[in-house]
């Protein structure tokens, strides 16, 4: 592996680090006193600065420095870390993501970010008191020979002694144990360091790229040892290391087992448990003990290897077995997550959609052959196509929570930006969907979002009033529903006014006086253009841009979007959205020339179609009015020569509408591509796709077409204006 990967991969990981940093930030705004998340927020920023160290990336060490003594201050509980400190700590975080990318682009910050630079490094040295604890200390100047070292070792007992070689590859892997020993300064003061040279071939032989250098290194300070194995970890697969604890550690290891609960841990577990042990040590002694069990040799135990090994003190070992005498091995698999680049994963998306397409043409030419070898043949391979096809989508799928996770970011700073106290609850965040649908969901819920917070829940003063807690509650929530993804963004305040929306849209015209309409209708013209009932407009909302493109880029993921409100008690916005954009089921129906598909998790059922249901627009469907849409005319496509035409049953979040067509061609797997441009405007179209034959055929945007059945529904004076009903034919979509 290239300096350049394993740089690419530092920066891949300490995007996470700093999204853990943000996620325990945000829990200690909550709970100051919630020790677990101060120590994932220090172990981020720490391990950040351990590995930028390794790359020489100096200003992000010097920054990530500062903002370490000051979680240091409150893990020693010197340091009470409030709402204002927490929020310059996410400003840090912030700007420490801009450190990384300049980094990656190998170039230097601009002028804003130097000036942010200097203005954040000025509020944590405030936040300390007046000035940062000691700068990273230097590294000592190196002892000659072996006989001091063991005299120095001999005469400091409180100190870390640590032991490495290097393996003569370091240096070609782009590595090299000058970063490592600095990083090692900033945890301690290394009070020695003895150079190691006895792998050093005669000077003829002596190769200038291979590294011949070991060291051993007495380090004094309050750190543990994972503290210490973590400085090594891009080098820990080219070194040899050993770390043995201080004397005065002893004890505190002994009395640490002593607490550890009486269950069936194992030996290694337990000296993992006190810290007597890093991972990769525990890791370590295993393999030995493994390697030994392949030879059919009686495999030492592994507090013999641990001590042998040098690893772990005697005293320690002893303790453990005291506390647990048999050492039980049992095999354990870990899960493994391999990184695939997202461009790759697309591609097999697209490949596999080509298999889908020929698959089909296949199973027509079969079908149109009659040969029965080939007939079963076909069908074997359609459903390992299919297979293929649900196995593929499924590598496409990602849980939604963490994109909820980056919402409590947002309420944080948008509610203190309008001086409102409030809480986010999530649910549903193991709810998966295309990967492709949780990137484009993420604006359109940003946009619900600040909504709720800036015009949906009221100040504090207003809340006491009504008799509600003074802080407010937002819900983020995911479920699936049938085949589909159904998202909620929620909130307990005032809820939208449905007096203030109608006068507002009669005063510009979208609602005549005497027109009644329902709650949902007048929800929905909230979503028009340029529509806003804000009085005052601030730097959040209320100029009347958003929310018709929150309701057009929800639509052009084929998702509908719905509001509940009570007012008084809250609004709640329903996304509703399909599991995936580029392979469906769907039901092929052929209107004159021309295919379309409907998505199968739309249809209900197909039935006759009543001549006598052409004039007056809706079908009688067992004592239910169903809207009717003729294809036919919606797309302006020449009259029908059909004798029989046929009604699909549509149905999507509770309404139900027919759509007329000549021909039922039954179920297929549809491949998803999408239109240009030309036909944006064209309603009632989501996308294309290419049948077997192939032909085209145009995927139907269902919710579109109830739109416009519901609208040109002609009005009935009451149920009982339904002439008698007479039998539909039904049969099997």
């Amino acid at each position: 592996m290239s300096i350049a990967d394993i740089m690419q991969t530092f920066f891949a990981e300490s995007r996470a680090l700093l999204a853990d940093l943000e996620q325990g930030l945000l829990q200690l705004e909550g709970e100051p006193d919630d020790r677990e998340a101060l120590d994932a927020v220090f172990r981020a920023v720490h391990t950040i600065k351990g590995s930028a160290g390794l790359f020489s990336l100096d200003r992000v060490v010097e920054f990530t420095h500062v903002a370490e003594n000051v979680l240091v201050r409150a893990r020693d509980g010197r340091l009470l870390l409030d709402g204002d400190s927490v929020a310059l700590l996410l400003r840090c975080g912030d700007h420490l993501q801009l450190l990384l990318e300049a980094a990656a682009d190998q170039s230097e910050p601009d002028a804003d970010a130097q000036r942010q630079h200097a203005a954040l490094s000025r509020e944590l040295e405030a936040l300390l008191g007046g000035g940062t604890d000691a700068p990273p200390p230097t590294v000592p100047a190196v002892i000659e020979t072996r006989a001091e070292a063991a005299d120095a070792a001999s005469a400091v007992d409180d100190a870390w002694h640590i032991s490495v070689r290097f393996s003569a590859d370091l240096f070609r892997k782009g590595l090299s144990p000058t970063p490592i020993l600095r990083q090692l300064a900033t945890l301690g003061e290394l009070t020695h360091v003895v150079t190691i040279a006895d792998g050093l071939p005669a000077a003829a032989a002596m190769d200038p790229e291979s590294c011949y250098l070991g060291f051993e290194l007495r380090l004094r300070g309050d750190i543990d040892k994972a503290a210490i194995d973590d400085a090594f970890e891009f080098a820990m697969d080219d070194c040899d290391l050993r770390i043995l604890p201080p004397g005065s550690r002893v004890q505190d290891y002994v009395a640490l087992i002593d607490t550890l609960p009486e269950d069936n841990a194992r030996l290694g577990e337990m000296l993992l448990a006190c810290g007597a042990v890093t991972r990769r040590e525990l890791d370590a002694l295993l393999s030995i003990q493994e390697a030994e069990r392949a030879l059919d040799e009686p495999p030492r135990p592994i507090g013999q290897i641990a001590v042998d090994e040098h690893s772990v003190r005697p005293e320690v070992v002893d303790a453990a077995l005291n506390k647990q005498r048999e050492a039980r091995q049992r095999s354990q698999q870990e899960a493994q997550l391999i990184r695939v680049q997202s461009a790759k994963l697309d591609r097999l998306i697209d490949k596999v959609g080509e298999l889908v397409i020929a698959s089909a043409g296949v199973g027509q030419i079969a079908t149109r052959l009659r040969e029965a070898g080939l007939l079963e043949a076909v069908s074997g391979m359609a459903r390992l196509v299919e297979d293929i096809r649900d196995s593929a989508m499924r590598l496409r799928m990602v849980e939604i929570g963490e994109t909820f996770g980056r919402f409590r970011r947002v309420v944080f700073d948008v509610s203190r930006q309008v001086g409102k106290d409030i809480e986010l609850s999530l649910a549903g965040g193991e709810t998966e969907l295309d990967k492709g649908l949780v990137e484009q969901i993420t604006d359109p819920l940003t946009h619900l979002v600040r909504n709720a917070i800036d015009h949906g829940i009221e100040p504090a003063a207003e809340r006491r009033a009504a008799g509600k807690p003074t802080r407010g509650r937002l819900r983020l929530a995911a479920s699936h529903e049938s085949s589909s993804v159904v998202v909620e963004v929620s909130d307990d305040g005032r809820g939208l006014s449905r007096d203030r929306i109608l006068a507002k849209a009669r005063q510009r015209g979208m609602v005549d006086d005497d027109e009644a309409l329902s709650d949902a209708e007048v929800w929905n013209l909230i979503f028009e253009p340029g529509f806003s009932t804000a009085e005052q407009v601030s730097n959040l909302s209320g100029r009347g841009v958003g929310m018709d493109v929150v309701r057009r880029n929800i639509e052009a993921l084929r998702g509908t979007i719905e509001i509940d409100s009570r007012p008084g008690h809250g609004t709640t916005f329903r996304i509703r959205l399909p599991l995936t954009l580029a392979i469906i089921d769907g039901f092929l129906v052929g209107v004159g020339g021309s295919y379309y598909v409907a998505p199968l998790d739309t249809v209900i059922e197909c039935v006759e179609f009543e001549r006598e249901a052409t004039e007056r627009g809706y079908l009688n469907l067992r004592g239910e009015v169903l809207p009717l849409l003729r294809l036919r005319e919606h797309f302006d496509l020449p009259p029908s020569e059909a004798r029989r035409q046929s009604v699909v049953v549509v149905s999507v979040a509770g309404r139900k509408a027919g759509l007329v067509v000549d021909r039922l061609d039954g179920e297929l797997q549809t491949v998803i591509k999408p239109l240009g441009p030309l036909f944006a405007a064209l309603t009632g179209i989501s996308g294309s796709s290419i049948l077997g034959s192939g032909e085209i055929a145009l995927v139907l945007d269902v919710p579109a077409l109830l739109g416009e059945a519901a609208r040109s529904r002609p009005a009935l004076s009451s149920p009982t204006s339904l002439p008698p009903s007479t039998p539909e034919v039904t049969r099997a979509c």
